[in-house]
């Protein structure tokens, strides 16, 4: 039985995906439940699943562009039964190669065959007829051919070896195109539209780590014991956003047509780098949370967007974004707005400097911090003072306990 597998659609505005590699060879057997291929929207990426056991016939290229619920493959369930249903996943080979690993089947001496003036070896050969590509198939699908390319190739002898690697300054000007995935196309339609459509403006202050560095070195070894996870910058900076959201409500608000939306609860997107560019998945109602739940939701959400396997419902909403340049040695920076968002963190390097303390100079960890907010609904005086309580809290962590007030003004009743 021919089971069709479509391209699965990443949600509903979408209308074409990016098919970025398949992880199985064509002709391979696969396995019900496996992931075959991987697919790129403008949102996310999301896996191709094999719906039963067989062997597959791959249809749709790597690197095309295909409609959504479009064939990408197919699999023929019959062979399942008569084939060992194990599969070997691979990653696509470097876009140079001279010769295909050979199975453990095939000798390990290879008689290499000509065609025309192009020395192809049995192996390579034979996956060429299995795929319908010619001699000029794979020449178009490499790099192009540059001086020091033509200069290995009339130095080197007539037998058949590997080409050495030499160190060798080339003069030539070349230029390397490479097609803009669809997540990179989203990601720039989207800063431009941010600095197009928000009075964007970006304030600055300092923060004086030594407490939260004092914490983590003293209770780190502690807290990874008993929650599996290391105690970082974020759960402290992310608790300290929160009460500063509640003083600050408007800093936690967004534009809506002509109406100004106040969540009255605090999902935290937390920019992550990931090898396809910038993702930001969202925790939920992180005023519930606490540090250690806080540290594992990050790290499950930056261990799937690095992994390709965050879903769009991880990826949606979010009412305010924090980001850490600081991991990348980023000393100030000004962070650019998640939209619809009207508020966006950005956390950097920590760097001893020199600072006054009770009027003496001292060597302090400090961290330059900076909030950029749209200055349609947040005024300057409600920035600089959510920023200062972030400050505040960061500096007194005990505060967080205590809604960022002061310790004697709660014991109080101030």
């Amino acid at each position: 039985m021919i089971i069709e597998v479509k391209i699965p659609s990443p949600g509903e505005s979408i209308s074409e995906v990016e098919l970025t590699r398949w992880l199985v060879e064509n002709g391979a057997i696969v396995t019900k439940d496996q992931e075959v291929a991987e697919i790129e929207s403008e949102k996310a990426s999301l896996p191709i699943i094999a719906p039963e056991s067989g062997k597959i016939n791959i249809l749709v290229g790597q690197g095309s562009t295909v409609a959504v619920n479009a064939i990408a493959c197919t699999i023929d369930t019959s062979v399942a039964s008569r084939a060992d249903a194990k599969n070997t996943s691979y990653e696509p080979a470097p876009q140079v190669k001279d010769e295909v690993k050979p199975k453990e089947t095939t000798p390990k001496t290879e008689v290499t065959v000509v065609e025309g003036n192009i020395k192809v070896t049995p192996l390579a050969k034979q996956i060429m007829a299995d795929n319908n590509l010619s001699v000029d198939d794979i020449i178009n699908g490499l790099r192009r051919i540059t001086a020091h390319d033509v200069e290995l190739v009339k130095n080197q002898s007539n037998q058949i070896t590997s080409i050495p690697v030499q160190s060798r300054v080339s003069t030539e000007r070349v230029e390397e195109r490479t097609k803009m995935s669809q997540l990179r196309k989203k990601i720039s339609e989207r800063l431009v539209s941010v600095k197009n459509q928000t009075a964007m403006l970006t304030t600055f202050n300092e923060v004086d780590m030594s407490r939260v560095m004092e914490i983590r070195a003293k209770y780190q070894q502690e807290f990874k014991e008993k929650y599996g996870v290391k105690l970082g910058l974020m759960s402290f900076f992310t608790k300290a956003v929160v009460e500063a959201l509640k003083l600050h409500p408007m800093t936690n608000s967004f534009i809506d047509g002509e109406e100004i939306v106040t969540p009255n609860y605090y999902d935290i997107g937390v920019a992550v780098q990931a090898p396809k560019g910038l993702m930001v998945p969202v925790l939920r109602n992180v005023e519930s949370m606490s540090f250690a739940q806080i540290e594992q939701g990050i790290q499950e959400l930056a261990n799937k967007a690095r992994s390709g396997k965050i879903t769009l419902d991880e990826l949606n909403g979010g009412t305010f974004t924090i980001t850490n340049g600081g991991i990348f040695g980023s000393m100030l920076s000004t962070p650019i707005l998640n939209p619809p968002q009207s508020g966006i963190l950005g956390m950097h390097n920590i760097v001893d400097r020199p600072v006054a303390v009770n009027g003496k100079v001292e060597i302090r960890p400090i961290m330059y911090v900076a909030l950029s907010y749209d200055h349609r609904i947040i005024d300057g005086k409600d920035s600089a003072s959510f920023l200062m309580d972030i400050k505040r809290m960061i500096e007194n962590p005990e505060t967080i306990m205590f809604g960022g007030n002061n310790l004697d003004k709660t014991l109080i009743g101030l």
